[in-house]
């Protein structure tokens, strides 16, 4: 594992995540020679799920959903 300081890291950041993502593996930020944090590699989904249609199926009408007991509909025109 690549073990970087603190203050290589904040100068570099970007370029270290993007050798995370292509490489896979972890770099371990040191601070005065202390772990303080290791970056690893996102697990990504092989699916990405879009959100449109993702409540199909989920729901169930029970009865009337244009009637409602006591309730009386007035249409203005405006």
């Amino acid at each position: 594992m690549e073990t970087v300081n603190a203050s290589s890291f904040k100068a570099t950041c970007l370029a270290l995540l993007k050798k995370v993502k292509r490489t896979g593996q972890p770099i371990l930020v040191t601070l005065r020679g202390e772990p303080i944090a290791q970056v690893v590699p996102a697990e990504v989904s092989e699916k990405k799920q879009d959100w449109l249609g993702s409540a199909v199926g989920s729901g169930k009408i029970l009865g009337d959903i244009v009637s409602l007991p006591g309730v009386q509909w007035e249409v203005t025109g405006n």
